[in-house]
């Protein structure tokens, strides 16, 4: 059932082996880079408990009647996916900026497994129900859930047979109890995470039927021989007063070595088949898509309200070129909202019983969310002013020396004060300016796929027929005219959406 704040903290207090900044961290929970997101994790789990949020962020099980989190629920129903949507907003508001890797976004890969039982069972009935056995015990026992796709790149030009065996995860050995890997792995939360489910990135696999680096399975994150090398976190580098975000809700990527990592046949998903590692790639986003995007409709929303209050400090909300460049920030989160309702109200049946958010709506939403979102970082920072970039720190407004100064330069009215006017422009430019903010915009390319892979799945899932019939017929051609085809993934069709 689900956990609290505290049983999250102590059931990653097991001794894996964290670096970071060139130290071995002992306590993930207490480490000053770690423990301001580990804190936001556990408050999670802890809204689950309060009664003003519980409603929000559980459901009962009806076989057991216990209370599981609506995060991992399996979508069967339109309610489901508002549920999921309301859950996510209450979890980003609580946070006070935009948290990604915290289960719910990572969880809905597993349900494109689920889909994909079919696909699975033709290379080996157990990953089938490894599969729902995860599924139900995510539901279950609510563990911190991420995800693992990203390897060291390597020599993109060559087979990964062809260079260092070890630039992509794969298979060593097969033992009694499982099978042994060896490579290593990006992932975001991994060191303070409970498991992750585990599969090949892209990758050059050749034109083999079977391969050693097609393999997918749900690893624990305390499994001897993972080492987890961080990069250096935002927490701690700068005051908290002059970088809220920085310092609350920086989410610390980690190298994730696995050192000849035993992984036991139950957690194993899939293994050699690459049509079956094909099948995964084209779907995984089928549903963690949603969140992510709903996510950018919150950032969308932070900018917007930023951006907002300095015009209104400084009395330019009523001028008509502010109101414009209002206006382009409002049509971008409307547009995002849109995407995201529509996908929900014309949900579709997936393969394997779910239902899917509308997959041509939700991918097109993605790509017009992350396409423009440098543009519309930049239109916030416009509206915001120069100050985000040069106003001093909050100990030079409480110094003696320049306090009285500063306040006579920031205080606007008697309605806004200097300190007000220094925690707005501290927020934007954590928002918009910082190193953190710049982070979090790269990040998009890691988090979500390559802008590439995001066309790919436009392309894969929108309805052509209906543009190529309309023509046919307004053109008068001939019956004979085929539009053609999409090319071939090798997968079959049954088990595509169309």
């Amino acid at each position: 059932m689900i956990r609290t704040g505290d049983e999250y903290r102590e059931s990653i207090r097991d001794g894996r082996k964290v670096y970071v900044n060139g130290e071995t961290v002992t306590d993930v929970t207490t480490h000053p880079m770690f423990k301001p997101i580990v804190d936001r994790r556990a408050r999670i789990y802890d809204l689950a408990h309060e009664e003003s949020t519980q409603a929000a962020m559980t459901y009962t099980d009806p076989e057991t009647g216990e209370l599981n989190s609506i995060g991992n629920r399996l979508p069967r129903t339109q309610e489901d996916w508002w549920d999921k949507r309301r859950a996510v907003d209450l979890v980003q508001r609580e946070a006070g900026g935009v948290i990604t890797r915290v289960g719910d976004e990572t969880i809905g890969e597993m349900w494109s497994l689920f889909d994909g039982q079919d696909v699975l069972n033709e290379v080996d009935p157990r990953f089938a129900a490894n599969i729902r056995r995860h599924l139900d015990q995510a539901v279950k026992m609510d563990p911190f859930h991420i995800s693992a796709n990203t390897d060291p790149k390597g020599d993109r030009s060559k087979a990964p047979q062809d260079q260092d065996p070890d630039m992509l995860l794969h298979v060593v050995r097969e033992t009694d109890n499982g099978i042994v890997v060896r490579g290593a792995k990006y992932e975001t939360a991994a060191a303070y995470a409970n498991q992750a489910f585990t599969k090949p990135t892209i990758a050059n696999w050749g034109n083999s039927e079977l391969s050693d680096y097609a393999v997918g399975f749900v690893a624990d994150l305390s499994s001897p021989g993972l080492k987890f090398i961080s990069r250096t976190g935002f927490a701690g580098r700068a005051p908290e007063r002059d970088y809220p975000l920085s310092n609350h809700v920086d989410e610390v990527e980690s190298l994730v070595i696995f050192d000849d990592v035993e992984i036991p046949w139950q957690d194993v998903l899939f293994y050699r088949h690459t049509r079956a590692a094909a099948f995964i790639r084209s779907t995984l986003h089928r549903y963690s898509a949603f969140p992510f995007v709903q996510r950018t409709q919150h950032l969308a929303d932070l900018m917007i309200g930023a951006a907002l209050w300095n015009v209104k400090q400084t009395g330019l909300e009523k001028q008509q070129a502010v109101q414009e460049k209002l206006a382009q920030l409002a049509v971008y989160r409307e547009t995002i909202n849109a995407h995201l309702t529509a996908s929900i109200a014309l949900a579709e049946p997936s393969p394997g019983g779910l239902l899917m958010p509308n997959q041509s709506l939700l991918y097109t939403g993605r790509v017009t969310a992350l396409s423009q979102l440098p543009a519309m970082m930049h239109t916030a920072r416009e509206l915001c002013g120069g100050q985000i970039c040069i106003t001093p720190d909050a100990a030079a407004f409480e110094d003696p020396e320049t306090k009285s100064w500063l306040e006579k330069y920031y205080n606007v009215n008697e309605n806004w004060v200097a300190d007000d006017r220094r925690k707005l422009l501290a927020f934007a430019r954590d928002l918009l300016n910082s190193d953190y903010a710049g982070h979090r915009l790269t990040f998009q390319l890691f988090a979500q796929s390559p802008p590439f892979a995001q066309l790919g799945a436009v392309y894969r899932n929108f309805d052509f027929d209906g543009p190529l019939d309309l023509v046919r017929q307004a053109a008068d051609l001939s019956d004979k005219v085929t539009g053609g085809q999409r090319p071939s993934t090798g997968i079959p069709a049954a088990l595509i959406n169309k």
